[in-house]
């Protein structure tokens, strides 16, 4: 169960990462309402990311 998770959090955090970067970058599909939060956002995708990826390497 926890690498299932693990792989989950870094599924969230590729989708998060993904929509938050092109609406940092091209204005989809946000419109770019908050630059602030979307550096904010991929930030926190990139932690979490992060920590997913070496807690999958932990468990292997």
């Amino acid at each position: 169960m926890p690498k299932a998770l693990t792989i989950g959090g870094m599924v969230v955090s590729a989708v998060l990462l993904l929509l938050f970067g092109l609406d940092l970058a091209i204005e989809i599909p946000f419109q770019r309402v908050s630059p602030l939060m979307d550096i904010g956002v991929v930030i926190c995708a990139l932690m979490l990311g992060y920590m997913s990826w070496t807690t999958l390497r932990e468990i292997r």
